[in-house]
């Protein structure tokens, strides 16, 4: 055979480019020999091309001129030849066993068991797995979560579901253990059966929430894709939970948003799917459901938006109770502004409530849950009834449960008010029925006879009262008054801050006068107690108008822009020197600025906190002289409450209203008295003694209770922006404030405004209608309460003289007999006897009683009063004409001369004004 027609002889090794190279030599195509290479038969299948590498190897050999040096070199040209082989041996012609495709003589790689990085590969190919081993893990993995999921499932427990969601009323009792009212819960619920829901309804709620209800295992995962798909549109969405799972959420006790228990609440829905029939579920779900206006439960949704039975609903009403369980509050009607001004708008709740109503009809339609026919009847909204306030919460009610909810959370750390939202509550309250009746009815009086806002809308509109009664053993408060209705004024006038109490405060001043003394001038600002001298309330003081007011240590006390303080009086009297029993009693402020810079305004301070006041915002600025005249705000509960310190002798009870609380008939908590020492018993009953005497001869006497002994104060302030009478018996103590505010939240800048004119008077005083107010609740609250005296109180400090008052010569005793005002008595008694400690020694030529002549001057007011002061009689009525000689007048609402023979008129309530008795 002709060797241009043999067979062309494979390659042995050389892949497939080499074997394309052999075939195209083998049909003429010859490579170029290499250099200083020769072969020996022109049909030499592998000429000068290397049979190994690939075509990488291919393209170098080309580049470097076809031939290989290696094979030259290393076989010559043997028959055979070596030369076309990159590692040609030294026998030429033999070949050794191919390695595989474009790798001559290497051996095959052992894969390993996981074979990754990928063996025999090279490049990119040795790191991309291969499918076999993306499969493995793949089910490896789904294999494991299934492992896990069903791990889960079976350690993950059913809730007790029902145990869990039924929430209820708290129930809250007066103090005689009858119930006041039932309320404060989540959950204004009545249960209804599965039975007893429309058919409508449940049709509605399944198109609008969860289309698979009826045939879903608890999740649809469908669903949320679909809820995905619809939100991304931007269009009507279908929720992505289940009814099952909204179901399995709301009777969770609890509802924080974490990752572990949004996995707790899947593996819960699946367990609860399987387990409960899906009546169950449906007949759960509406009746845990929130439905705004404090419904909750479709039956309570009900008769809270269309008044009416839930198996009275119709299509178009229950379309629309559904609609509100996506949100009541964009989606009630009435709107939400409370909660969100902008977007809760009545206009644009209904525009989403009626597309939204209508959207769940056109659904039900299409999932064949309602006929078309049916549909076409309900073209106009089914617009819900104006929202009601809970009567029941009204007048002074809303006020008691709010308190006695705040008192007991204060109490209870244990207990969060979203537990106490959930109901099951018990709550024993110290508040008397009847008292508050009393005090409600004692201010309705005086708003119906004398606040006329309509009349006089200048001068009585936004008026505001304030009460709290307290009984002074214990602390329990009795009654309070917190404005004209708690569903239209939410804010508690007896528990909040913000009127300043006036003159009010300055029982505390004598008080830290008489526990702590005055300071010595003489010695250096840090004094201990055996360097003060302790006051009596027999000091005396000077009662001058504009009194420069001084430090202890003489000096005189400058503002913060360098001109010196000058303490006026209300009206601008002067009274010269009185004592400060006296000063009390005619509410001198002078006497009372200067004492408390003597004794120390951090003193005051600490008087007032320990009589029961709070060291909070309530108590203003303490470094200056003001403070000493009550420029502090604390609320009527607490003024109460201090005052009762006095009438206990000394010891101060917090005011508390909650007395017992139980949770499913357990008791949980239980009120326990912790009664502190504030005062010694003399300083106590001293201060007591000398508040007993504002009300039989000073201020005070609009509040006497005829065969009682009472102690009390007036107060008013600047401008006459607030009025205050706190009084006390030893069974109970009240405090009574009054003010014009206006606490709109919508009214920003609010501020306090001046009462002049308002009822009728010129002037409001703590003497007017606070005062009246605390006269008629106290008379009817304590209508057969046992008739109790105040202790007497014992010999207290030394009488001491200040605010430029000098030690009349000869010397005092240390603790003189006192003297009476020089001011007429405006005790309505005819012929009033002189208080026992309030008569001057025979001998005392120094004591300031009206003993030294005759005045001729007319007292304006109301009644007339004649005789000579000269150790005789005075007889009249309050505020008449007083003949006598006068030292100088001061009452809060007048102005006086001072001398002898001159009128004294009374303005406003001070001298014979509405209620008669000066003002203070």
């Amino acid at each position: 055979m002709s060797e241009h027609r043999r067979k062309t002889p494979q390659p042995q090794g050389g892949g497939r480019a080499a074997a394309r190279r052999a075939a195209q030599q083998s049909s003429g195509r010859r490579a170029a020999p290499s250099r200083g290479v020769t072969s020996e038969s022109p049909s030499d299948p592998y000429g000068d091309e290397a049979p190994y590498g690939g075509r990488a190897e291919a393209r170098r050999a080309a580049q470097r001129g076809g031939g290989n040096r290696r094979a030259a070199e290393g076989g010559g040209a043997g028959h055979g030849g070596g030369g076309g082989r990159r590692r040609g041996g030294g026998d030429g012609g033999h070949e050794g066993p191919g390695r595989g495709r474009g790798r001559g003589n290497q051996r095959p790689v052992k894969k390993r068991f996981i074979d990754y990085p990928r063996a025999g590969k090279y490049g990119f190919r040795r790191w991309m797995p291969s499918w076999r081993l993306v499969s493995s893990l793949c089910i490896g993995f789904l294999g494991l979560l299934m492992g896990l999921a069903g791990l889960a499932y079976a350690m993950v427990a059913t809730p007790k579901v029902k145990d869990a969601a039924t929430a209820q009323n708290n129930v809250y009792y007066w103090a005689n253990g009858k119930q006041m009212i039932a309320t404060g819960g989540a959950a204004n619920r009545q249960e209804i059966s599965y039975s007893q829901i429309p058919e409508e309804m449940r049709n509605a709620v399944i198109s609008a929430e969860n289309k698979s209800f009826e045939t879903d295992r608890g999740i649809d995962p469908t669903g949320i894709a679909r809820a995905f798909y619809n939100m991304a549109k931007g269009g009507e969405t279908q929720g992505g939970s289940t009814i099952t799972q909204q179901y399995v959420k709301n009777s969770r006790l609890s509802q924080e948003q974490t990752l572990s228990r949004k996995f707790e609440e899947l593996f819960i829905t699946l367990k609860v799917g399987k387990t409960e029939s899906k009546q169950k579920i449906m007949a759960g779900y509406l009746n845990i459901s929130y439905y705004g206006r404090g419904a909750s439960g479709l039956q309570a949704a009900a008769r809270t938006y269309y008044d009416k039975d839930a198996t009275d609903l119709n299509a178009s009403e229950c379309a629309f109770l559904a609609t509100l369980l996506k949100g009541a509050t964009y989606y009630d009607p009435a709107g939400a502004p409370e909660i969100d001004r902008v977007q809760a708008t009545a206009a644009k709740n209904k525009a989403r409530a009626v597309k939204r109503w209508r959207w769940i009809l056109d659904e039900e339609v299409k999932d064949g849950r309602l006929s078309q026919a049916d549909r076409a009847k309900y073209t106009e909204f089914p617009m819900p009834k104006p929202p009601k306030q809970n009567a029941q919460l009204g007048g002074q009610t809303g006020y008691l449960v709010d308190l006695a909810r705040k008192n007991f959370l204060n109490n209870n750390p244990d207990v969060t008010p979203e537990e106490l939202s959930r109901g099951g509550y018990e709550i024993y309250t110290t508040f008397d029925q009847k008292k508050v009746n009393k005090l409600n009815a004692a201010v309705k009086k005086v708003y119906d006879n004398k606040i006329k806002p309509k009349q006089r809308p200048a001068t009585d509109t936004h008026v505001q009262f304030g009460g709290a009664s307290v009984d002074p053993k214990t602390g329990a408060i009795r009654a309070i008054y917190g404005g004209q209705d708690a569903t239209t004024h939410y804010t508690d006038n007896a528990d909040t801050t913000g009127a300043q109490v006036g003159s009010t405060f300055k029982p505390f001043v004598l008080a830290a006068a008489m526990q702590y003394g005055r300071r010595d001038p003489k010695l250096p600002e840090v004094q201990d107690e055996s360097q003060r001298k302790l006051v009596s309330p027999k000091s005396v003081y000077n009662a001058d108008d504009m009194l420069k007011i001084k430090k202890y240590n003489g000096e005189v006390w400058t503002a913060k822009n360098g001109k010196e303080w000058l303490q006026s009086n209300d009206g601008h009297e002067s009274r010269g020197n009185i004592t400060l029993r006296e000063a009390m009693q005619w509410s001198a402020n002078s006497p009372y600025v200067q004492l408390g810079m003597d004794v120390g305004t951090d003193k005051v301070k600490d008087a007032a906190i320990a009589a029961g006041l709070r060291d909070d915002a309530s108590m203003a600025n303490s470094t200056v002289p003001s403070f000493s005249i009550g420029t502090s705000q604390p609320s009527a509960i607490r003024m109460a409450g201090a005052y009762g310190t006095f009438a206990t002798s000394g010891m101060q009870n917090d005011p508390y209203s909650v007395s017992q609380a139980k949770f499913k008939g357990e008791v949980i908590y239980q009120h326990k008295k912790k009664s502190k020492r504030a005062f010694p018993n003399a300083v106590a009953d001293n201060v007591t003694d000398v508040l007993k005497n504002v009300v039989e001869h000073g201020t005070g006497t609009p509040a006497q209770l005829p065969g009682r002994d009472v102690a009390g104060k007036t107060g008013t302030t600047d401008d006459n922006k607030s009025a205050w009478f706190v009084g006390y018996t030893p069974q109970l103590s009240t405090a009574i404030s009054m003010y014009r505010y206006d606490d709109n939240e919508k009214h920003k800048g609010r501020k306090f405004e001046k009462m002049y004119g308002t009822g009728g008077e010129k002037t409001i005083h703590g003497a007017s209608f606070p005062a009246q107010i605390w006269h008629d609740y106290m008379a009817e609250a304590l209508k057969g309460a046992p008739v109790l005296s105040f202790p007497k109180p014992e010999e207290w400090g030394e009488t001491l003289y200040g605010g430029g008052a000098s030690s009349p010569s000869p010397t005092p005793s240390v603790v003189p007999s006192e003297t009476p005002s020089s001011t007429p008595s405006t005790s309505p008694s005819p012929t009033p006897t002189p208080d026992p400690t309030d008569t001057c020694g025979t001998w005392d030529w120094k004591c300031q009683n009206n003993n030294g002549g005759t005045s001729a001057g007319t007292d304006t007011g109301g009644g007339t009063s004649t005789g000579t002061t000269a150790g005789g009689t005075d007889t009249g009525g309050t505020g008449g004409t007083d003949t006598g000689t006068t030292t100088g007048s001061t009452t809060d609402g007048g102005t006086s001369s001072t001398g002898g023979n001159g009128t004294s008129n009374g303005n406003g309530n001070g001298n014979g004004g509405f209620f008669g008795g000066p003002a203070g």
